[in-house]
């Protein structure tokens, strides 16, 4: 079985909205629900547990997606302690040994496809997708060019990132214990000494941050 694991409990202060990003309305439907519905149309997906801000008052209720439930939990202040407690929040059925995705609720436009390769690639060793740096980059100082960035190397990390359960849970826990805050679930296992593997996945798979990305996201489901 394959849960996803999707924390909605962040404020979404970038957004410059006071209505949560999650709670951004595309073509008639909350962001969050065009982000489930992705990723429960896709074969190998058993669940998704959506982890909320304590008391969120704007969560519809949903109990479920295509067939597939929808369960909740509470999360924290930081995205690390919302996937921790999402984990935790798993249904017993869900072993150590199970591999669990972990998908931003803000990445509406995420492709099935991808998803299935990167389980299929990432059974034994973890890994998530990613995009290869296409663009030049430069590193500034006081606003003014220092110097130019080797990108041959530099990859975007996007999600799902996928994990045994029992892995993640054990690296997010070593990581609040040292007091550190990993950024993305990689990051963690990282620390702990695993090395993820990259799968590439489509360049469309954004996160919406302020209001052209929800723009963006938009065209895209439409398209």
């Amino acid at each position: 079985m394959t849960w996803v694991v999707v924390p909605a409990a962040g404020s979404g202060r970038r957004f410059g909205r006071a209505l949560p990003k999650q709670y951004a309305i595309i073509d008639g439907r909350p962001l969050l629900w065009w982000t489930l519905a992705r990723l429960a149309a896709v074969p190998p997906v058993t669940g998704l547990l959506v982890v909320l801000a304590p008391g969120d008052p704007r969560w519809p209720g949903w109990a479920g997606f295509a067939g597939k439930p929808v369960l909740t939990a509470p999360g924290g202040s930081e995205r690390a302690d919302s996937v921790l407690a999402g984990l935790r929040a798993l249904p017993k059925a869900v072993a150590d040994t199970d591999l669990v995705l972990v998908h931003d609720a803000a990445r509406p436009c995420v492709r099935g496809e991808d998803i299935v390769r990167l389980l299929a690639e990432c059974g034994t060793c973890g890994g998530l997708l990613a995009t290869p740096v296409r663009d030049t980059l430069k590193r500034a100082v006081d606003g003014v060019v220092a110097d130019t960035v080797d990108r041959r190397d530099l990859w975007r990390a996007l999600t799902p990132q996928c994990f045994r359960r029992g892995e993640l849970i054990a690296a997010l826990e070593a990581a609040r214990a040292a007091g550190r805050n990993p950024t993305d679930e990689a990051q963690a296992i990282e620390w702990s000494g695993g090395r993820p593997r990259l799968v590439e996945g489509a360049e469309d798979n954004l996160k919406v941050t302020t209001e052209r990305d929800l723009a963006l996201a938009a065209w895209i489901l439409k398209g």
